[in-house]
């Protein structure tokens, strides 16, 4: 049974109870009202959301330019430069047609107005 990949209930329930009494004990922490009579400051230290901030603090300064990021970079950079491009195109073909007369007056949609 322990081998087939089932969860046992009764391990569910206990992670479920033990993650319950962290997040009142946090939240009572948080929302004392008396804390700012001690020393504490006002605030509760969080060692990971410390370490998340410290890392956007300094992400610039740790950054080294690789292939992979150029290529992430062209990756959300190129779709919208070929979108625009095809855009342009298409209504300097679309206007050089009505100029021309190819297209006429009254069967004209305009869709690109």
């Amino acid at each position: 049974m322990a081998g087939d990949g089932a969860v046992d209930p009764q391990v569910v329930r206990e992670r479920a109870s033990l993650r319950a009494a962290l997040k009142r004990e946090y939240q009572k922490q948080i929302h004392n009202p008396h804390r700012h009579g001690s020393a504490e400051g006002g605030f509760l230290f969080d060692p990971a959301v410390q370490r998340f901030m410290s890392m956007r603090a300094t992400q610039a300064e740790f950054f080294k330019p690789t292939s992979r990021a150029s290529l992430l970079g062209l990756a959300i950079f190129a779709p919208i430069v070929a979108y625009g491009w095809w855009m342009k195109t298409a209504r300097e073909d679309f206007e050089n047609k009505c100029r021309t007369g190819q297209v006429s007056y009254a069967s004209r949609e305009f869709k690109f107005c």
